[in-house]
């Protein structure tokens, strides 16, 4: 109920649920007691300005992967960092206002980081669903 509206009342979630509102008090403080769930709003980035959004590969020296995760993971611009199986070492999300922004976020940030080999980026031409995280449906 929350991935669908993250402000629910405990009350209405404790109507849907058919359980008291003492309850879901409960059960959501213990859910986020113990990290298993955040409550986040998802930000529209074109609402924002952000009109380019790309997932970029990465292939990275093997001894360097977390050096570099970590690196990308500390920058304003991405969105979303993963160590990955495949032809990439890591995959990482970037929502940026153009796609000259994209272009000097390439070779000024990403492409000057020590351990990255290649890149390849996917320009993302329409979103079709954005959700903060998986979850039981």
């Amino acid at each position: 109920m929350l991935q669908v509206d993250g402000r629910a009342s405990h009350a209405q979630m404790a109507r849907e649920v058919g359980v008291s509102e003492g309850t879901v008090r409960r059960r959501l403080a213990k859910l986020l007691q113990d990290k298993i769930i955040h409550v986040v709003a998802i930000a529209e980035p074109e609402q924002l300005g952000f009109h380019t959004s790309a997932f970029i590969g990465l292939q990275v020296d093997p001894s360097r992967v977390e050096a570099v995760a970590k690196h990308l993971a500390s920058l304003s611009e991405t969105e979303h960092v993963a160590v990955t199986t495949g032809a990439y070492d890591i995959f990482i999300w970037v929502n940026l206002a153009s796609s000259e922004a994209l272009a000097g976020f390439l070779h000024h940030k990403v492409g000057t980081v020590e351990g990255v080999r290649h890149t390849e980026t996917f320009v993302s031409l329409e979103t079709k669903k954005r959700a903060a995280g998986p979850g039981i449906r």
